[in-house]
């Protein structure tokens, strides 16, 4: 079985990581910036075509005032170190969620991550930044209602794959491979209508933690699971 196409990550567990060790949040988030890069690295190496990673949600924004700002400082930070690095490897980089209203300067660093590789045909790395899927698919729904208010699509246009062309993942397949570190067991609004038919792992490690072999581990996990899409196994038809 080949190598899943799309696999997306929710990065869990940094705060809880630092606790563990008697360290300060911001070191958390520090070590999951490490457990990202490495990440990148091994699905590159390993010909993973996506690459999803759940960076902050449009609910973190209720955290403590000084941790979201030093969540904005390590973005900043990854971008200006690690920019150049994604470009030389062919690293496509996407920006997917909510930009009205982030600060200007965040704007401009995700708009220069895009325009810079936009070309790259390597792995492309899909950034889910300021992200929640409901207001992902409340968007899409807005602006198909557009659409069908000013004549240019009829009801009978709005259709799933009207829906799926006008979500921020656009163009990009659904992910096959859903991971969670932490031991939680939910998507926490993360790629709900892309994960319709996702396989699912949860895994109890923080992300801090996360090696390039728990990566691999997944993979092979994944290749022992059947995927149905709503139907059935031949065996079960000859049953």
């Amino acid at each position: 079985m080949s190598n899943p196409s799309h696999i997306a990550i929710i990065m869990d567990g940094n705060g809880r990581w630092a606790k563990a060790r008697g360290l300060p949040r911001t070191a958390g988030h520090k070590a999951g910036v490490d457990a990202l890069r490495e990440t990148i690295r091994a699905a590159g190496k390993m010909g993973i075509p996506y690459l999803t990673l759940f960076a902050f949600s449009s609910e973190n924004w209720s955290r403590p005032r000084s941790e979201v700002s030093d969540l904005m400082g390590l973005l900043k930070l990854f971008i200006r170190r690690d920019l150049a690095d994604l470009h030389r490897e062919n690293v496509r980089v996407r920006i997917i969620g909510e930009r009205d209203g982030l600060a200007k300067d965040i704007r401009a660093l995700l708009t220069e991550a895009e325009s810079l590789t936009e070309k790259n045909t390597a792995l492309t790395l899909i950034i889910a930044f300021n992200y929640g899927s409901r207001n992902e698919i409340t968007r899409a729904v807005k602006a198909l209602l557009s659409d069908v208010t000013s004549g240019l699509l009829t009801q009978d246009d709005v259709t799933a794959e009207a829906i799926s062309a006008r979500l921020d993942t656009a163009g990009i397949p659904d992910p096959d491979l859903i991971i969670r570190t932490s031991g939680e067991m939910r998507l926490s609004n993360f790629l709900l209508w892309q994960a319709a038919y996702s396989e699912f792992m949860f895994l109890p490690c923080y992300w801090p933690d996360f090696k390039s072999t728990h990566l691999a581990e997944a993979i092979e996990t994944f290749h022992m699971r059947e995927r149905r899409f709503g139907g059935v196994n031949q065996q079960e038809i000859a049953l």
